[in-house]
């Protein structure tokens, strides 16, 4: 593997995993439940209402499936980074930008094509909601920042 394709996986694991995760941390205080039921809440897209009924196995799905979206969506970004420079040289800008992008395509995209029940936001919690998707973003572009780009990416 060549130095900008490994650049480029190093920064959609970091970003990915690091943002992911923080992203259970920040909804679990949002809210003010336990992250495992937050796990739940993600895997709950995929079973729907029965994941709350579930236990350790179902939060474990949710984990691997909040990682794997969180990969998906920083590979996203990376792969539109190495392309314009100017989201590494204006990383924060482009960071806050995407975050805004993956808050959006969840709330009216992915979570009404799923299994899970539509959040109901108060003017509070969707202030908390948007700025923990800013800080999301923040993360990723925080990681791809310094790819390295090959001649021909």
């Amino acid at each position: 593997m060549n130095n900008a394709r490994r650049s480029a996986a190093a920064a959609i694991a970091w970003g990915g995993l690091v943002a992911g995760t923080i992203d259970i941390g920040a909804a679990s205080l949002i809210n003010g439940i336990n992250p495992l039921v937050i796990l739940r809440a993600i895997a709950s897209g995929l079973l729907g209402r029965a994941a709350f009924a579930g236990g350790l196995p179902v939060s474990l799905l949710g984990l691997l499936l909040q990682w794997a979206m969180s990969l998906l969506i920083a590979a996203i970004f990376v792969l539109a980074a190495r392309r314009m420079a100017w989201m590494r040289r204006r990383w924060v800008a482009a960071g806050l930008a995407y975050g805004a992008v993956v808050f959006v395509v969840m709330e009216f995209v992915v979570v009404p094509l799923s299994a899970a029940a539509n959040p109901r936001f108060t003017a509070v919690s969707l202030v908390q909601n948007v700025l923990a998707m800013l800080l999301y973003g923040l993360i990723i572009a925080f990681f791809a920042r310094r790819l390295r780009v090959s001649a021909f990416a």
